[in-house]
């Protein structure tokens, strides 16, 4: 719940990088968060998703921030975020780009965020 709660205090924050358990935990939590609040919008209000789309606004700048942070861990600029508007490859290769190992050294976008961690 931790990682979920970081990503929520950085809420705009662009700068920097984020690990992949960062990102991972942000997006499950997310995930989670949207099939209950889907499954109870579906119960209560029937086919409008109210709950569920004002969770999705809430969160959109954290997302965002979240994965620039990410693709900044491996070495990417945040700009690499608009590939997935391309169609069909441009999804699976930001999936990509997020599974893969941040940088072991410090980059351009800051320190290694394992490395700071450890002290």
């Amino acid at each position: 719940m931790n990682w979920y709660l970081d990503v929520l205090k950085k809420y705009a924050t662009f700068s920097g990088r984020a690990r992949r358990q960062e990102y991972w935990m942000f997006t499950l939590f997310n995930v989670i968060a949207v099939v209950i609040l889907a499954i109870i919008d579906n119960a209560v209000l029937g086919v409008y998703p109210a709950l569920t789309a004002v969770y999705m606004l809430g969160v959109l700048l954290p997302t965002l921030a979240v994965t620039v942070r990410r693709l900044h861990d491996t070495g990417r600029s945040g700009w690499w975020y608009f590939i997935a508007l391309v169609p069909f490859v441009g999804g699976i290769i930001l999936f990509v780009f997020t599974v893969l190992e941040g940088a072991q050294t410090d980059n351009a976008y800051g320190p290694n965020p394992k490395a700071v961690a450890a002290y």
